[in-house]
């Protein structure tokens, strides 16, 4: 059974990292009468859970989820910019006037 000092030394990081991560039950541990131990095969098997999985890439977006995400950019633009690049922002005037200020 390894201890805080002893994972956090393996691992690299800092033992009040390590302590979050028991607190939040993101890392297998036994807790013995207060006392915080690790069994390095868990570890091990925790770690491995880390690992890239090369038989299942990632999936390309397809050219139509492509061109919906293209419209909806182009759609935040056109609510943003005027056709001169230049950002629309509203007159206080108006924002008064809509608010029935005089």
């Amino acid at each position: 059974m390894l201890t805080v000092k002893e994972l956090s030394a393996w691992l690299n990081i800092k033992p009040s990292t390590l302590y979050l991560w028991v607190s939040r039950n993101k890392i297998p541990c036994r807790r013995i009468h207060g006392l915080v131990r690790f069994e390095p095969e868990a570890i091990q098997a925790w770690l491995k859970g880390f690992e890239a999985n090369p038989s299942k890439p990632f999936p390309l977006p397809t050219h139509d989820a492509t061109r919906d995400l293209n419209q909806l950019i182009e759609a935040a633009k056109s609510e943003v910019y005027t056709r001169h690049g230049e950002t629309i922002t509203p007159s206080p005037r108006t924002k008064e006037e809509q608010h029935g200020a005089r």
